[in-house]
């Protein structure tokens, strides 16, 4: 296969599995022309989320705020609450925790964390954590939307850019209608990328080359790599199936 140079390579969720990341841009050996992209959800769930988060903020390459750095950042506030908390050590803040020395972490990890963008428009691709609520004024939409919402933006009819293509993490693509593990979604104008790394059912973390329409995925559990064109890994979502099934939270 001919690839193009100057790549573009976006990474879904990664949740503190290090080791696989690693293993995956070995795989997809980036260049000094080529730009990778983070959707954010570098924490939580797997065992070594301080070194996800070291080597992302160290390597330069532009991430995106997820829902889980916004959580850990909400819990490191004032205002944070006693529920606030148990909500983020249940969602896997425990582990995040105990991949920092003495369980601390390090204020220039949670600086780097307030700095992160929640969307980056790359022109003709439109990166985001979760997704866009077509309800709201895009003006209006923060955090809450770009980092959290998922069926409103899953069932969307239309898309809601008609010359862009939004890339989201956030929904594990197997609790979308139809779409089994380790397959990419896709559906009205967007594509889904987070095949759930951290879940036993999958295990698969990915990397879209979305210049040249290729996936790279490794699976954390079985220690497998694989390399596929993006046709043949992607499953079309219909919005009407998940406009009439009940909200999966993940």
């Amino acid at each position: 296969m001919s690839e193009t140079s100057h790549r573009r390579i976006v990474i879904g969720d990664i949740h503190g599995h290090y080791d696989g990341l690693i293993k995956l841009l070995e795989a997809i050996a980036p260049g000094t022309s080529d730009q990778v992209y983070f959707l954010g959800d570098l924490i939580d769930r797997g065992p070594q989320s301080a070194l996800v988060v070291d080597f992302v903020q160290q390597s330069s390459y532009p991430c995106l705020l997820g829902n889980h750095e916004q959580m850990l950042l909400n819990v490191l506030s004032d205002r944070a609450s006693y529920h606030m908390k148990q909500a983020w050590l249940y969602s896997g803040g425990n582990a995040t925790l105990n991949s920092y020395k003495d369980f601390t972490i390090p204020q220039s990890h949670t600086e780097w964390m307030q700095s992160l963008p929640t969307y980056l428009d790359l022109g003709d691709i439109w990166l985001v954590h979760a997704g866009i609520n077509p309800k709201i004024p895009l003006e209006k939409q923060n955090a809450e939307q770009f980092c959290w919402v998922r069926d409103e933006f899953h069932s969307m009819l239309e898309p809601y850019f008609p010359d862009k293509l939004i890339i989201t993490g956030h929904t594990i693509t197997f609790t979308l209608p139809g779409v089994n593990s380790g397959e990419i979604a896709q559906g009205r104008g967007w594509l889904d990328i987070d095949t759930g790394a951290y879940h036993r059912k999958s295990g698969w973390l990915t990397g879209l080359d979305i210049t040249n329409n290729l996936v790279y995925q490794v699976n954390v559990f079985r220690n497998v790599l694989r390399t596929l064109p993006l046709a043949e890994i992607v499953t079309a979502v219909d919005p009407i199936d998940v406009a009439n099934r009940s909200s999966v939270k993940l």
